[in-house]
């Protein structure tokens, strides 16, 4: 071979690498997990709240649930649902019944560029929960100087493991949760926070468990996913 026939060769070759190099960089892995609640230091990344900031009777909790026999430990987010409020209540609040967990913010943002859709692996009660995005406040909702929020529901089957995948484009702009009437698209590369809720009035769902008592669901896991 030629001297110039293997230079030739030798930068297609670092050419070649290159290129894939950039691809890879690129193209994200399959799958990004944001959150997993395997362990009690897991759950500090989160707090809880309810309508008993408000006035409200209603209560929650995170917990770890211990799988044994190897089997890996889940969060369990649980609580009662009242629509109850407290005697001589100076808030005055549209509603009550409601609880949720948010996520603490991140250390910068979440990057979900390159991502389609959330996975959430949750073992449910039949009620169905709200998934929420926070993003940074880069639209200026109507009246709010705080983040973006965008909510889609999420039905939690009872008694077996279920992995409800959900697009991003199925989460809607809110705004103290009612969904914004206005021209508005999510920015997945500076996401800012999650959060999961559930309240007493659910989402009309067919088959979903609605009204006040007891909530419960096993989460092992959120991820970001890009669908097939």
């Amino acid at each position: 071979m030629s001297r110039f026939r293997s230079l030739w060769q030798a930068s297609v070759n670092v050419t070649k690498k290159a290129l894939t190099w950039e691809l890879e960089e690129w193209v994200p892995p399959v799958e990004k997990c944001i959150f997993q609640f395997n362990s009690k230091e897991d759950l500090k990344a989160w707090h809880l709240y309810s309508d008993s900031e408000y006035g409200g009777l209603s209560s929650a909790s995170l917990e770890i649930k211990d799988g044994g026999s190897g089997s890996d430990c889940t969060g369990v987010f649980s609580g009662n649902l009242s629509t109850e409020m407290s005697e001589g209540s100076k808030w005055n609040i549209s509603r009550s019944g409601f609880c949720g967990m948010r996520s603490k913010k991140f250390d910068g943002f979440i990057d979900l560029d390159g991502y389609d859709s959330i996975a959430l692996r949750l073992k449910g009660d039949g009620r169905c929960y709200i998934s929420t995005i926070y993003t940074e406040n880069w639209v200026n909702s109507p009246g709010q100087a705080e983040d973006n929020s965008w909510q889609a529901f999420v039905f939690a089957p009872k008694g077996n493991w279920y992995t409800a995948k959900v697009p991003l484009a199925r989460y809607l702009p809110t705004w103290k949760g009612n969904v914004i009437d206005a021209e508005m698209e999510m920015n997945p590369g500076r996401v800012v926070g999650m959060s999961l809720s559930v309240n007493s009035q659910g989402s009309g769902f067919i088959g979903a468990k609605l009204g006040a008592g007891d909530f419960r669901v096993e989460i092992d896991s959120i991820k970001a996913i890009r669908m097939p």
